[in-house]
């Protein structure tokens, strides 16, 4: 540090400082009302049509319990459990609480940088020296309107995080639903299923012990039903796996647990959507997050530039008061006071970086991000196409299989029955044709739960948030846990 001692007028000085910090105070931001969370609420109800309520107090708590409580009364849709999730998740608030805090960021941003107060006090037998001083940073203080306006920019692009946030847990909550009711569908057929063949056993054990059927077939009937039993308790142990990950997704616990689910729904009129890669480009909120980024770097790489010889310019003020005593040749102790006020200015020189490792950092991280938007917005093309792709073969899937499959193998078991009563086939062909509906039951189950994932990673495709390809990988915002597929 070099510093420089300039004597300055106490008056002079008082209005300048007065000036200028009337100056700085007139342009800080301040909290706002909602929190920010006037851009997340109407982003949910623009894309999904849910409400999205920040809790932060006790009659915000109560208001979306009630709300909760409602929806709960009656057997869950796909819409009430989004529903649920956007106002029960704690996941998802701690992501509000993370927006709370970019905004308490950006406040602090815009105000001035804390002046440093000092007083020392150097005394001895005759001698006493006080000083007291104000010391403040020049360089904070000048690049203030720039900073300020990086942190508005970072607080917006935490406002699209927040809002993505949102989507991704209403996508995955949609999945999930769908996993858990098709998981319920397979329990409710295969206890069809276990029934017919429990009845079908004791006719084969009463037919046996009068001789009417052979041990073989018993033996291939009992098979199959044994087949089922277990083929059943895989299925039910798949239902609880998939409701608990649902519950989590909700964040339901105690009573709450009791809930009741509906079906899955019937396939409904086939989308034609036109222009799904531009319509994707203009929607994606991800997208929009790394655009914010990039003009946050942009915006910090000049800040960069314009700051790269100077590292710090500090203003330090400082007001001096000596005593001292002195003893003249009469023996007489005489008191000498002096006051002196001084204004220094340090500034740090740069002898050995001259700001070359300072904007080579801030250019290398701003490319690397334009690289990762560009990536993006390729990937974001491929996503809508292949989401579209997978949309419309599942749903031609499905409809084979309601169409054509399920019909045509209740004709054939319910034709193999008709031979086998009248003595023109054995039991196996009957068992086989049995076994075959059931495995064409289940197929046709998985296929429409695949539709409704498939349509939940098209929209969500086309607005972002919402993690493709069904996995549903729940991210510490949503904390839904961890949703696997169903078999």
């Amino acid at each position: 540090m070099l510093p420089s001692t300039l004597p300055i007028g106490r008056r002079s000085l008082r209005w300048t400082l007065l000036i200028g910090a009337a100056a700085l105070l007139g342009g800080c931001a301040s909290f706002s009302a909602d929190g920010g969370m006037g851009a997340i609420q109407s982003a949910a109800y623009a894309d999904i049509g849910k409400e999205v309520v920040k809790i932060g107090d006790d009659q915000a708590a109560l208001t979306a319990k009630a709300r909760v409580d409602q929806l709960l009364r009656k057997p869950l849709t796909a819409d009430a459990a989004v529903q649920i999730a956007l106002l029960n998740n704690r996941g998802l608030q701690a992501a509000f609480n993370e927006l709370g805090m970019a905004e308490a960021q950006m406040v602090a941003a815009s105000l001035p940088p804390n002046p440093s107060f000092g007083v020392s006090k150097l005394s001895g037998r005759f001698e006493i020296e006080i000083e007291r001083q104000i010391a403040g940073s020049l360089l904070a203080l000048a690049t203030l309107p720039a900073r300020a306006e990086i942190a508005q920019d970072r607080f917006q692009a935490a406002q699209l995080r927040a809002a993505e946030a949102v989507l991704r847990l209403a996508a995955d909550t949609r999945r999930q639903y769908y996993r858990t009711v098709a998981a319920n569908a397979q329990v409710t057929f295969y206890q069809e299923a276990k029934a017919s063949a429990d009845a079908a056993s004791e006719l084969f054990k009463r037919l046996g012990e009068s001789g009417g059927v052979n041990k073989l077939d018993q033996a291939r009937e009992y098979a199959f039903e044994a087949e089922l039993t277990v083929q059943l308790a895989q299925a039910r142990q798949q239902q609880r796996q998939e409701r608990e990950r649902l519950v989590r997704q909700l964040g339901l616990w105690g009573d709450d647990l009791k809930f009741q689910l509906g079906s899955l729904p019937p396939l409904p009129k086939l989308q034609s959507v036109k222009a799904v890669e531009a319509e994707a480009l203009r929607k994606r909120i991800d997208l929009r997050v790394a655009r914010a980024e990039l003009d946050v770097l942009a915006k910090s790489l000049g800040l960069t530039q314009a700051t790269r010889f100077v590292n710090d310019i500090d203003l330090l003020g400082r007001r001096t008061y000596d005593r001292g005593r002195s003893i003249d040749d009469h023996g007489h102790v005489e008191r000498e006071t002096s006051r002196s006020k001084t204004l220094e200015l340090e500034i740090e020189i740069p002898i050995y970086d001259f700001g070359q490792s300072k904007v080579a950092l801030a250019e290398q991280t701003y490319m690397q991000a334009a690289n990762k938007l560009a990536e993006k917005a390729v990937n974001i093309r491929s996503e809508a196409r292949e989401a579209y792709t997978a949309y419309r073969a599942n749903y031609d899937i499905t409809r084979q299989y309601q169409n054509n499959v399920l019909p045509l193998r209740k004709i054939i078991q319910d034709e193999s029955l008709l031979q086998y009563s009248g003595m023109l086939n054995d039991v196996t062909d009957l068992i086989t044709d049995a076994r075959n509906r059931i495995l064409s039951n289940v197929a046709a189950i998985n296929a429409r739960r695949d539709f409704w994932i498939a349509h939940t990673d098209f929209k969500h495709a086309l607005i972002g948030g919402g993690s493709g390809g069904g996995g549903a990988m729940v991210t510490a915002a949503a904390a839904g846990g961890d949703a696997g597929g169903g078999h």
